[in-house]
């Protein structure tokens, strides 16, 4: 999640555990406390690929910050113990601030690393935006009246009933996430398509409209966008995964490292040359996905990829398309331009094409 959301929610938990002993000073120590695991963005990586499969790791490891919560707990006892409280109720708190971080974050789609150093594919819950102000705002004015009046009785009670509102909010999410993904596996199962796999993700802020993208038997996957308030079932989009460019690409440690990052939700594009690999978990969909990478290029009379450290592929901002996105949370109506968006995946962006 945002940083925002990250500091209020480890004030909320700070400032509810701590509150009456230390006043707003809890608050600050949870909020700062609470952004700690994102710390990790200031490590520098070669290459966006790099940094995007090893962002959300060691910092948000549970093991790691179990570690770490001992570690502070015996050393706030040794420096400046209280004797309102002991060191059980001091460790508490710590470790749940620390440990609230990569759990909120892997009920987004990005992909968090529980359980570093092991490696199984990272956590992706995928039931919260990354920005959704209908968890942040609640509890953020929570804190900020913490903040002014003071953690008094009123207050603390007010961060505790936000912080209950959250938990509801993510059951919520994940309700409503099976009632969708339930639809669109219906409904493509009743046109005869076998869903190998399926992963949703709900669209930018908010919980009632999805992005379900479904992995078929054939080279393709399906994407339907479906809101919870819905009466009609829902339409999809066939799109091909070109798995068959993976046997001229050679080896490349980043491209194993984004294939288990993502779990394989990948597709491959050779546009115009261009070796393109797209994250299909992230985005408003086919033509607006929000991790495109260029690893390589090839000589028009060749089969063969040369692979360059990965880049960023240029892509649109998707302002306009966004607006719609969001008009299509409340109306079905008018349906979004899906398949007009997608031809936009194979087409060469003006700044390379310039470059040429």
């Amino acid at each position: 999640m945002d940083s925002l959301t990250q500091a209020a929610l480890g004030a909320g938990i700070c400032g509810a555990m701590l509150g009456r002993y230390h006043g707003r000073k809890a608050v600050v120590a949870g909020a700062l406390l609470g952004t700690l695991p994102d710390l990790d963005v200031v490590i520098q990586y070669a290459d966006p690929v790099s940094a995007m499969i090893h962002h959300r790791g060691f910092s948000h490891s549970l093991l790691v910050l179990t570690a770490l919560s001992l570690v502070l707990t015996m050393l706030m006892r040794r420096w400046r113990p209280s004797p309102q409280y002991g060191a059980q109720r001091l460790f508490w708190t710590i470790w749940l601030v620390l440990i609230t971080h990569p759990l909120l974050d892997a009920f987004t789609a990005y992909g968090t690393q529980l359980m570093w150093p092991m490696r199984p594919t990272p956590t992706a819950w995928s039931s919260l935006f990354i920005i959704d102000p209908f968890f942040t705002t609640p509890l953020t004015l929570a804190v900020l009246i913490a903040l002014i009046a003071g953690p008094g009785p009123r207050t603390l009670r007010a961060m505790r009933w936000t912080l209950g509102w959250c938990c509801i909010y993510i059951a919520a999410s994940i309700v409503f996430k099976s009632i969708v993904e339930s639809r669109v596996r219906e409904a493509l199962e009743g046109d005869g398509v076998h869903v190998q796999a399926m992963f949703s993700t709900p669209q930018p802020f908010n919980i009632l409209l999805w992005r379900v993208v479904a992995r078929g038997p054939d080279d393709h996957y399906y994407e339907s966008t479906t809101s919870v308030l819905d009466n009609h079932p829902p339409h999809w989009l066939q799109q091909p995964l070109n798995n068959h460019l993976l046997a001229s690409i050679p080896p490349s440690y980043q491209l194993d490292g984004l294939r288990w990052f993502s779990g394989d939700w990948l597709r491959y594009d050779d546009i115009q040359g261009h070796l393109v690999v797209s994250d299909l978990r992230m985005g408003l969909g086919a033509g607006f996905y929000s991790f495109r990478f260029l690893f390589g290029r090839r000589a028009s009379s060749s089969d063969n990829w040369t692979l360059e450290p990965p880049e960023f592929w240029p892509g649109e901002r998707g302002l306009s398309e966004l607006k719609a996105v969001l008009n299509r949370v409340w109306s079905a109506t008018p349906a979004l331009p899906q398949a007009d968006w997608a031809q936009r995946m194979t087409q060469l962006p003006a700044s390379i094409a310039s470059d040429q």
